[in-house]
């Protein structure tokens, strides 16, 4: 199967009928369905992480539901727990295994969502890290090459691994 290298752009469809089944276009979902290359951390039965391939900090992680939802509003009440309990545990395991003094996570549904499928941002932080400009701008750290990519996936992967009773219920 050919895949879709990450850092190219594809049309994005946004409708809302695409809810609830692989958009073409949409590249997490492409990324979710093995046709594009991802640097996948974490993966159980209703969402994927990856590293964001613009990272505004080494760690910063995209956690996706598999299903194509566009916003937090077309996500099913019945997922939204187990979604966040996900969100949880990669915070948790983020900041233990890159020790970082804490997380942010965030998520933006339509005005600045870069990719119409629901995605949460889990990004590592440390005091002092001037993550934001003053004026609220977002300063990105692009990883050097792939090696560093593929490092920093190992790290996270092996925490997540390292916890996976967490992860599977044991909280």
């Amino acid at each position: 199967m050919a895949q879709r290298n990450i850092f190219t752009t594809g049309t994005q469809e946004t409708s809302q009928e695409n809810a609830g089944s692989k958009t073409k276009h949409c590249i997490f979902c492409t990324i979710i369905h093995g046709e594009s290359k991802g640097y996948t951390v974490f993966e159980d039965e209703i969402s994927v992480a990856f590293l964001d391939y613009r990272p505004l900090v080494h760690g910063h992680v995209l956690l996706t539901p598999k299903t194509h939802y566009e916003t937090l509003i077309d996500l099913p009440k019945d997922l939204v727990g187990p979604l966040f309990a996900n969100v949880q545990v990669l915070a948790r395991v983020i900041e233990k295994s890159l020790a970082a003094g804490g997380t942010f996570v965030g998520m933006n549904n339509r005005i600045s969502q870069s990719v119409p499928h629901l995605h949460i941002h889990i990004v590592p932080r440390r005091k002092d890290d001037k993550l934001f400009t003053q004026d609220f701008s977002w300063r990105r750290q692009p990883y050097t090459d792939e090696e560093a990519l593929l490092q920093m996936q190992e790290t996270i992967k092996a925490a997540v691994e390292g916890n996976r009773s967490t992860v599977d219920g044991g909280m």
